[in-house]
């Protein structure tokens, strides 16, 4: 039976007001999610079958990311590429030029399946052979995780603490980074996400979910303004990129416009979720 007494979804206090790293005021974590064909795979095993759509996100490691990256190195962005076990296994050569340029990869499950509606046996397996998978091709050990689908459970983020994942960037409920309050006590910090820079709400469509889709001004108007007013209040803003949507020519404009946008000013801290942590942590250290 479900639990539906009057409570807060998540119980962590307030997040702390600690400094920006080098004085300043404000932060920008741009992040992608790596999900390939595993993201279609995960929503419908018949998919297998079905070589177009798999082609949707087969683009990423033909085209996408290192359209991707070469933005990035033009910037001088250090970012972090949240990739599915299952992409790592079929792209490893993508996954290591992600590397190769000082990218950070973390854990977004292996097969990108739902961790609200897994059973604990299916949790666990996503989990571990993602861990394994990116240890075994990469030799990396992941210190983040962002929840495939944008969803998770209490099981799930027990099961994070468990296995040393570090931080988390899912939910949406804070401007600033905070540390989860666990039934077991203290979990992973997270990075709170904003939704507004979830690339796929405005620039995939597809024959099974028809939907509108908006174009560079419309998109490049609604990030400019949600970074500056974060800019504003001193948060951070977190991006939900996918290189088989801001990948495609028209919408990595929309990035490298937006990039252009936060260097214009000179009071942005930008990082990767490892580099969030590690300050978080320290200055967690700190103030104890």
């Amino acid at each position: 039976m479900r639990d539906l007494s009057p409570k807060p979804a998540n119980t962590a206090g307030p997040a702390p007001e600690f400094p920006w790293p080098e004085a300043k005021t404000c932060a920008l974590f741009p992040a992608f999610d790596v999900d390939a064909e595993s993201v279609w795979l995960g929503a419908d095993p018949q998919n297998a079958r079905r070589l177009i759509t798999r082609s949707y996100g087969g683009y990423e490691a033909r085209v996408g990311i290192p359209k991707i990256l070469e933005v990035l190195r033009r910037h001088e962005v250090k970012a972090t590429f949240f990739v599915t076990g299952w992409a790592i296994d079929a792209h490893p050569r993508t996954c290591e030029a992600i590397l190769k340029d000082g990218h950070e990869i973390a854990h977004h499950g292996y097969l990108h399946l739902r961790p609200d509606t897994a059973d604990e046996a299916t949790l666990v397996d996503e989990m571990d052979r993602a861990i394994e998978t990116m240890q075994r091709v990469l030799g990396i050990t992941p210190a983040g995780y962002r929840a495939p689908w944008g969803e998770t459970s209490d099981e799930q983020m027990e099961l994070l603490k468990s296995r040393g994942i570090r931080y988390s960037s899912s939910f949406r409920d804070d401007i600033r980074p905070y540390r989860h309050e666990l039934a077991s006590g203290k979990g992973p910090v997270e990075i709170p996400v904003n939704y507004s820079f979830d690339d796929w709400s405005y620039g995939l469509t597809h024959r099974t979910s028809p939907r509108a889709m908006f174009g560079r001004e419309e998109v490049l108007a609604i990030w400019k303004d949600e970074f500056d007013q974060t800019r504003e209040w001193g948060g951070v803003t977190t991006m939900v990129m996918h290189p088989q949507v801001t990948g495609r020519p028209m919408r990595i404009r929309i990035l490298d416009q937006f990039l252009d946008h936060v260097r214009g000013y000179d009071d942005v801290w930008i990082g990767r979720g490892v580099d969030f942590t590690d300050h978080f942590e320290a200055c967690e250290a700190a103030a104890s």
